[in-house]
C-alpha cells in the first residue's frame, strides 16, 4: 500500500468560489436537486479543495427546530461537508464515479456559534477539505481514506469535521452486505413503516415542530439511561433522498441528536412534561463516534442514551449506543449546549 502525502497546507491565493448554482447532483450522491448543498468545488493544491456551500433558510428538515435564537443546523453543515468531500474525492482525489464511501468513524464540532445565527452571518459559507488516502499497488485504487475539514462563515471558523471511510465498488458492497446478512437486504422503498407498531415521541420533546422529522418512539427511562426505538418516516425526503438497503448513517446521527436533546432536557420521567420549555435553549453542537455494522431496515433498532455529568459552560456529553439483534452496531457521543445566551450577541 502507498500513502498519499499532503503538501504544505499553506496557499498563496485562495481560488474564487461560485455561489450561483449547485453542482451536478450525482457528484454529491443525491437524487433531488433540492438536497444538494454544494455550489462549487475548487482545487487548492493536490489532495485539497475548497467548496462553496448553500445553507437553505426554509427547508422541510434542516429548518425545523425549536431552539432560540435560530442557528444554521449542525447537521446541515455536516451534510454539506459530507457532500463537499464526496464531490472533491471525485473531482480532485481520483476516486472513480460510482464508488461508495462507507463511513467508519467521524468527528464534528461547532465553534463561534454567534457567527451561525441566521441573518447575522459573517460572510458566505465554505468548506476547506484535505484528503488522505492509501492506494493499492496493483490497481492504484483508494481503499481507505480520511478527510479533515474546516468550515467557515466568511472568515470566521465555525466548525471542524473529520471522517474515516472505506471505498467500495458496487459489487464489493453487495458481497459485504450479503456476508453480514446471509440474505438479500430489502430496500427502504419497500417499507411504509418501521417493523412493529410504533408510537413516536411528541416533536417538541426532541426539538422539532414537524412530526415528519421525528425518528424516535416514546423514550423509556431506566436506571441512569433513556432508551427509544429508532423509527424514521420512510417518506421523509431529506433522510431518504433515494432508496437505501440500510438506515443511512445520517439517520442514526439524527436519532442520537434527538435522544440527546430529550435526555438533556429531562433528567427523569417527572421532568419530561417540563422539558418543552428548556428544549428551546438546547442545541447539539458536536458529534463523535463510529459505525460497526449496517443498521438493517427489517429489524428493530434501539438507541440508549447515557448522560455524563454536566461539563464546563453548561455542555452535556451524552453517549448514545445503538443495538440491533443483540449487537451494538454504532456508538455516538452528542455534545449539547445551552445557546440562550446568544440572544444578546
Amino acid at each position: 500500500m502507498t500513502t498519499q502525502v499532503l503538501e504544505d497546507a499553506t496557499t498563496s491565493v485562495a481560488p474564487a468560489i461560485e455561489y450561483g448554482r449547485t453542482i451536478e447532483r450525482s457528484l454529491a450522491h443525491r437524487s433531488a436537486i433540492s438536497e444538494v448543498f454544494v455550489t462549487d468545488v475548487r482545487s487548492v493544491r493536490p489532495m485539497a479543495v475548497t467548496a462553496g456551500i448553500h445553507l437553505p433558510l426554509t427547508h422541510l428538515y434542516y429548518s425545523d427546530h425549536r431552539q432560540q435564537p435560530k442557528l444554521h443546523d449542525s447537521l446541515l453543515l455536516l451534510e454539506a461537508g459530507r457532500q463537499a468531500a464526496i464531490a472533491g474525492s471525485h473531482t480532485n482525489a481520483g476516486v472513480p464515479a460510482g464508488t461508495l464511501a462507507i463511513v467508519h468513524a467521524f468527528q464534528f464540532s461547532l465553534r463561534n456559534l454567534h457567527a451561525l445565527r441566521i441573518g447575522g452571518e459573517a460572510g458566505p459559507p465554505r468548506v476547506d477539505t484535505d484528503f488522505y488516502g492509501k492506494t493499492a499497488r496493483h490497481n492504484g485504487r483508494y481503499r481507505k481514506g480520511r478527510l479533515e475539514q474546516r468550515i467557515y462563515m466568511g472568515d470566521v471558523h465555525v466548525g471542524d469535521h473529520s471522517m474515516d471511510v472505506l471505498f467500495l465498488k458496487g459489487d464489493e458492497n453487495e458481497i459485504l452486505r450479503h456476508a453480514q446478512r446471509g440474505t438479500p437486504a430489502p430496500l427502504s422503498s419497500d417499507f411504509t413503516e418501521v417493523p412493529g407498531g410504533v408510537r413516536r415521541v411528541a416533536p417538541e420533546l426532541v426539538g422539532r415542530d414537524n412530526p415528519l422529522n421525528v425518528v424516535l418512539t416514546e423514550p423509556e427511562f431506566t436506571a441512569g439511561a433513556v432508551t427509544a426505538q429508532v423509527a424514521p418516516r420512510f417518506d421523509n425526503p431529506a433522510l431518504f433522498d433515494h432508496s437505501y438497503d440500510h438506515l443511512p448513517a445520517m439517520t442514526l446521527v439524527e436519532a442520537a441528536r434527538q435522544l440527546a436533546l430529550f435526555t438533556a432536557g429531562a433528567s427523569g420521567a417527572a421532568e419530561a412534561a417540563r422539558s418543552t420549555d428548556r428544549s428551546a435553549a438546547l442545541c447539539a453542537v458536536g458529534y463523535e463516534g463510529g459505525f460497526q455494522r449496517f443498521a438493517e431496515l427489517d429489524a428493530p433498532l434501539t438507541a440508549t442514551a447515557t448522560p455524563d455529568p454536566e461539563g464546563a459552560g453548561g455542555l452535556h456529553a451524552i453517549r448514545v449506543g445503538f443495538r440491533q439483534d443483540a449487537q451494538e452496531i454504532a456508538e455516538l457521543t452528542v455534545t449539547v449546549a445551552d445557546v440562550s445566551h446568544l440572544h444578546g450577541s
